[in-house]
């Protein structure tokens, strides 16, 4: 599906001009914006929630998950476009050249189709559900039976804890938190004047699902509860119109340049938090129609445009979704089969892990194999006598996290145990100022990153002195050191103890120590200085191979792209004959197959059961191929503004390994989708093929080369 017309907007002519002898602009037709692509893979979530052939209670999750994600672009991505528009409304992003406020515009417009399909969903996923017995009800369809005893509950169990603001000259606007649900109502006064009256709906004080008595598996929203007894709470007023409502805030918070040097760095990050809640709202989300003055007032209050203003027929927060799911459980049918990580053949348990990395390097490939071997590498390193020394960066813990636990004990052992924690990883900044404060208390050194810029690398590096000297064991991987989302999400984590890998990445610790970056590498790629540079000095060596009349071939599997440069390098190299085939999860600025232009990229996205996350660059094919993994995206605040590190797999067997994954993912023809010349995605069909789901794929060859069968497995 089209989801943005070019041909209609008003940017889509300005600045292009053609002189004599020139070529005409190409950035027309190969540059999608990045906040319009977000969104095309958004509707892909959504299409998850819509298909048919994923079982119900999978589809309620992917409903919830368009939901979240839509939230979290609300929050960030138009919060910054808001604060550049009050900056500069006349700047112009790099590639399809709009300005903050045309992003914005285009965004809602498209949001606004969105959320009708989301709303469209929602209705036959209820109508499914009632077939299994749940139903989701309002008050029109409940007897009066059922209706006094949810009224007289209300007055013992919900009034005593609510809260109510009545808007007059008075009374000031209270603060609307961000993401919680308010019952708004429209008050007449016995004079006939319109007063505004507010309820915070609290979900946190009391259960989402009301259950509705005499009907098993029905349920009232406590929301929805509380609108209806508005007049319990507004005695003496009429009330002649109600709605729930919804603001989204701002969370886009650049924490560098408000730091107070008066606080320490982790105290500051508190404080960005707390600021968080308060800053600007960016939406506003109504269940139901309501007098447009009463909109414009709270538009006016909230100093919020009305265009934000969203009206829904689905509820306005979908989280309870999850708990209807826990409520079906035992019904596996609904569910996917289950499925879980199987111990890689490469290692043995029963044998020190950090031997074994010592013989031979080790590709462990999550989810479909088990953490284990890396959870189990850090307990013999906090035991181990020859150990000298632990370094890692932390960007997103687990909760009970093990890793964390496996820290801890090598610092009481008297290791030395180094570890940055990022401090501003996004909405996880309250979960690692805990962390590291439990580090520190255990006697781990805690270091926080470098000013103006993100640590997203994953390193991990123990230091061993043998009789053979000092040894290097080095862990490189795509995701975070979480054992929850190594279930969920789909990674790579490469185990080595070659040395001229252990020796750079030593190197880039000790500069992280230092609060600098190294300037050079000779085998990890390492942004922000040695990352992009090499990226475009493999791809141009791609090109002369080309223009030589050689094979240029370039496989590139990551979750988004938007590196203007690295964008304007592929479609030199598309131009120069060169195959480029990717796979880009999410947020992707290039678009493939233009004629005379990028004819030779072909771009896949897929999306699936699990969170597409590793990060994979190939160069080159045959005997001389070049494989790589790493923490970065194409992504300009990836290459150049953050702390990433990729590296370089020299072992043939796993890149071999790479390879095929690499292929089966290319192959898939069940949850991949192919990108269109004009930005869209269209869902690739069997065809006549055998179909390939490239998860299942790789999960059958999990528990194959583990020697277990799928169903010896989940019986």
């Amino acid at each position: 599906m089209v989801l943005f017309n070019q041909e209609n907007m008003p940017w889509r002519a300005s600045g292009w001009q053609s002189g004599e002898g020139r070529e005409p602009k190409m950035e027309n037709e190969c540059f999608e914006n990045r906040e319009l692509s977000w969104l095309r893979f958004n509707e892909r979530v959504l299409e998850e929630a819509e298909d048919t052939r994923v079982p119900l209670c999978e589809r309620l999750s992917f409903l919830s998950i368009f939901q979240s994600n839509l939230d979290e672009f609300f929050m960030v991505r138009i919060g910054s476009l808001h604060d550049q528009m009050l900056l500069d409304k006349d700047s112009r992003e790099n590639k399809t050249y709009m300005t903050p406020g045309e992003q914005i515009d285009a965004a809602l417009q498209q949001v606004r189709l969105l959320c009708h399909r989301r709303d469209a969903a929602y209705a036959s996923l209820m109508e499914l559900l009632a077939e299994q017995g749940i139903t989701i009800v309002d008050f029109h369809s409940i007897p009066p039976e059922s209706e006094h005893y949810l009224e007289t509950m209300f007055r013992r169990e919900f009034l005593p804890l609510l809260s109510t603001f009545i808007i007059g000259k008075k009374q000031s606007f209270p603060f609307l938190a961000n993401k919680d649900i308010y019952a708004i109502a429209v008050l007449n006064t016995k004079t006939e004047k319109k007063k505004i009256g507010i309820v915070p709906c609290a979900s946190g004080l009391f259960p989402r699902l009301i259950p509705v008595p005499e009907r098993t598996g029905c349920y009232i929203l406590a929301e929805e509860l509380i609108l209806h007894c508005l007049p319990m709470m507004f005695p003496g007023y009429k009330i002649t119109s109600k709605t729930l409502a919804r603001v989204t805030r701002n969370a886009d918070i650049d924490a560098d340049n408000i730091y107070d040097e008066e606080l320490n760095y982790r105290d500051h990050m508190a404080e960005v938090i707390k600021l968080r809640r308060k800053l600007c709202p960016v939406r506003m989300e109504l269940s139901r129609a309501i007098d447009i003055e009463v909109i414009e007032t709270l538009c006016r209050q909230l100093k919020l445009d009305t265009k934000r203003v969203y009206e829904y027929d689905a509820p306005l927060d979908l989280s309870f979704l999850y708990r209807i799911r826990d409520d079906l459980r035992a019904r596996s049918e609904l569910f996917y089969a289950p499925r879980h990580p199987q111990d890689s053949p490469e290692v043995d348990l029963k044998r020190s892990v950090l031997e074994q990395i010592g013989e031979k390097d080790i590709l462990l490939h999550y989810p479909y194999q088990s953490i284990r071997p890396f959870l189990q590498m850090l307990n013999e390193a906090a035991r181990d006598p020859q150990v000298v020394s632990i370094k890692m960066t932390l960007y997103r813990l687990a909760r009970d996290s093990k890793v964390v636990a496996s820290l801890e004990e090598a610092a009481e052992n008297g290791k030395q145990v180094d570890v940055l924690v990022e401090l501003k990883a996004r909405f996880d900044e309250a979960n690692n100022i805990a962390w590291s404060r439990r580090l520190e208390r255990a006697g781990c050194h805690v270091i926080y990153g470098i000013s103006g810029m993100k640590v997203h690398s994953k390193l991990c590096i123990i230091t061993r002195k043998t009789p053979q000297g000092v040894q290097y064991i080095t862990q490189i991987g795509t995701g975070n050191y979480n054992e929850r989302t190594s279930r969920l999400y789909t990674d790579l984590s490469l185990l080595t103890a070659r040395r001229e890998i252990g020796m750079e990445a030593a190197a880039v610790f000790q500069a992280l120590t230092l609060g600098e970056t190294v300037d050079h590498t000779q085998h990890l790629l390492v942004a922000p200085h040695c990352l992009q540079n090499k990226l475009l000095d493999m791809i141009d060596d791609e090109i002369c191979k080309a223009r030589q009349g050689g094979d240029g071939y370039l496989r590139i599997k990551i979750n988004s792209m938007s590196d203007k440069t690295l964008i304007d390098k592929l479609i030199e190299a598309s131009r120069a004959g060169v195959r480029v085939d990717m796979i880009v999860r999410g947020i992707c600025c290039l678009r493939g197959g233009v004629p005379g232009w990028t004819d030779n990229i072909h771009i896949i996205s897929v999306v699936g059961r699990y969170l597409e996350h590793s990060r994979i660059y190939i160069f080159g094919s045959g005997d001389n191929v070049r494989v790589y993994i790493g923490s970065a995206d194409w992504m300009t605040r990836n290459t150049l503004r953050r702390v990433e590190v990729a590296t370089p797999v020299y072992d043939e067997k796993l890149k071999q390994r790479l390879l095929r994954i690499f292929d089966v993912m290319w192959r898939d023809n069940r949850q991949a989708r192919d990108q269109q010349p004009d930005g869209s995605y269209v869902r690739r069909m069997p065809n006549g093929e055998p179909p390939l789901a490239c998860q299942d794929w790789l999960y059958d060859e999990a528990y194959r080369l583990a020697g277990r069968s799928v169903e010896k497995s989940e019986n």
